[in-house]
């Protein structure tokens, strides 16, 4: 089934090719104006233009017609010929019962769906997550899952951190505190311990200690360097300590991640891609696309239309080291040779949007990846605190994803027993409540703003139970499942709707047609915040319509059985929506 403004559209350009005009110019949208009308067609104006007439006769030429049409309860103009479109509930009730019955509420999949990749998380091996992480996990989660609903065949990567200095780092502290551990005994032939050396605890002290050692003692830095390259050239020891950080490290990190409704297709790495990397360079050396430059190897990026300064891309240090750049590029061909994709979708920090400028130029001037496969850098902005600044600890240090997950979740306890929601509930199950409350807390108030904005994170504003907030959206979608289990515990039964409605339950109706046009926008800008004031407004929406209808009391049963019909769906396409920006819906609060 089609979206009831492609319904409307056809409809009017109908009429518009009849009377001789391009069928374009029969576009529908929603009303700017909802206290005129529904629907309005803007198209007259532009035809006026086209066909020198004036653009009030024109329209009210293709009035004339529509208000024939008895889909149509008001037909009407309004400015310079604007054409204001409100539906009969007849009409408006029959596409609400037909769209209800499909699970995708009206949207048409694309019809030539593209592979996509969506390259977010970006966490770091032997380092807890903090804060920065945040964003680019819930923005690419929620982007993902837009992409897969449109009709894709998308794959989330998570494409770790894995595979650079830090590494070096981190066995050369180890080595310095336990010479004893045999993965730095160069004389040893294993096998090596099954059982890491190391917990996650352990590492979350000693890669501070390791980073600021290597910025205060040149020769601790010197000996991570060399520490990391006898990594990346297959020193058995340090691969079998290394793939014990990896493992510890990734444990831990889907723990966060599962916290957060976070989820990836591949756990791929920096390291998975290091084995293409010495062929990509030699390759890209000898067919005259990477040269010298100040001891340094590069690709020049430079095109006749920049308008501004694009460096060269650094493949290769003077000191031959190998950089991000390089193991980029070598990702971007095993994805596009191995994992057939049409697009990659970069959900990054916004700072660097240079880098990426230069690795996709990069990639399509050397072969590495067709033009026709597309590249999208989607830049975000900062999380702030209510001073404006970077959000950090009381201390001033930046916060770990961990502090700031179990803050929102102790938070919402908080809140709940403010609230008097979830008493008595069994503590496992209150605790469950607890950490989704926390979560849409979070992710609410991070894709409710622009995604290439910066925000602020008020705790407060956005952890309570009125507004535009996650909790809100929650207690609504618990609340309207509460009211269909005591309808069916009573015996109630579910619909058919009915056509008998006023303005508020019109209005609700109405609300439950735009998904389709939402899922365009959301997708068409990689933007989930328009998601999250649908579901705003459509949880207000309803709120509306139940603070004045009581449908569980309601005396005809006929009426009653179709407000219970609208309940339904209300609660069936909030939870759609939200389940589309990534946040969890518990059964009952």
């Amino acid at each position: 089934m089609t979206s009831i403004r492609s319904q409307l559209t056809k409809i009017v350009s109908a009429v518009v090719t009849d009377l001789g005009y391009d069928a374009q110019y029969g576009e529908v949208v929603l009303s700017n104006r909802p206290d005129l009308s529904q629907f309005q067609c803007n198209g007259a104006l532009a035809a006026a233009k086209r066909y020198g007439r004036k653009p009030r006769d024109l329209a009210q030429e293709i009035a004339d017609r529509l208000q024939e049409d008895p889909r149509f309860r008001e037909v009407s103009l309004a400015g310079p010929g604007f054409i204001n479109l409100t539906l009969t509930d007849d009409f408006l009730v029959a596409y609400i019962r037909g769209v209800a019955a499909d699970p995708r509420w009206g949207y048409q999949p694309v019809g030539q769906p593209e592979r996509i990749l969506v390259d977010y998380g970006g966490a770091n091996v032997a380092k807890p997550m903090h804060i920065g992480h945040l964003r680019t996990a819930i923005i690419g989660e929620s982007l993902k899952r837009l992409t897969g609903f449109v009709g894709h065949h998308v794959i989330g990567d998570v494409h770790l951190g894995d595979w650079g200095l830090q590494m070096g780092q981190v066995i050369a502290e180890t080595r310095d505190r336990r010479p004893e551990l045999p993965y730095f005994d160069a004389d040893f032939s294993g096998p090596y311990p099954d059982q890491s050396p190391v917990t996650i605890e352990e590492l979350d002290e000693i890669y501070p200690a390791a980073s600021k050692r290597a910025k205060e003692h040149p020769e601790f830095m010197e000996a991570a360097r060399k520490a990391t390259v006898a990594l990346q050239e297959g020193r058995p020891g340090y691969r079998a300590f290394w793939r014990h950080l990896v493992n510890v490290s990734v444990a831990e990190l889907k723990r966060d991640y599962n916290d957060l409704n976070v989820h990836f297709d591949y756990w791929l790495g920096e390291s998975d891609a290091h084995e293409l990397v010495e062929p990509l360079v030699a390759r890209l050396k000898a067919e005259g696309y990477a040269h010298m430059s100040d001891g340094a190897l590069v690709i020049d990026v430079t095109r006749a239309d920049d308008n501004r300064e694009i460096p060269p891309l650094l493949l290769v240090k003077s000191d031959g080291a190998m950089l991000y750049s390089t193991t980029d590029l070598a990702t971007v061909e095993y994805r596009v040779e191995e994992m057939r994709v049409d697009r990659i979708l970069y959900v990054v920090d916004q700072r660097q949007s240079l880098h990426f400028e230069q690795v996709f130029r990069a990639a399509h001037q050397t072969g590495i990846a067709p033009e026709s496969v597309q590249f999208e850098h989607l830049g975000f902005g900062t999380m702030n605190g209510n001073d404006g600044k970077p959000f950090k600890t009381r201390a001033g240090g930046t916060m770990k994803l961990r502090y700031l997950i179990d803050m929102v979740t102790e938070k919402a306890r908080e809140r709940l027993s403010e609230a008097q929601v979830a008493q008595g509930y069994p503590e496992a199950e209150k605790e469950e409540i607890a950490r989704m409350v926390g979560v849409a807390t979070l992710k609410f108030a991070d894709l409710s703003n622009q995604r290439t904005q910066n925000y602020v994170f008020d705790l407060d504003r956005f952890s309570a139970f009125e507004g535009r907030t996650g909790p809100y959206l929650l207690y609504t979608a618990a609340r309207t499942k509460s009211i269909l289990r005591k309808a069916a515990d009573e015996g109630l039964t579910v619909g058919p709707l009915q056509v008998s409605v006023d303005e508020i339950e019109r209005a609700l109706l109405l609300k439950l047609t735009e998904l389709p046009d939402v899922i365009d926008t959301a997708f068409a800008q990689r933007m989930p915040h328009h998601l999250c004031e649908y579901a705003y407004t459509l949880a207000a929406a309803f709120n509306r319509f139940y603070h004045e209808h009581l449908i569980l009391v309601e005396s005809d049963p006929v009426q009653q059985s179709s407000w219970l019909a609208l309940a339904q769906m209300t609660v069936d396409l909030l939870s759609l929506v939200l389940d589309l920006l990534g946040i969890e819906v518990p059964e009952r609060m």
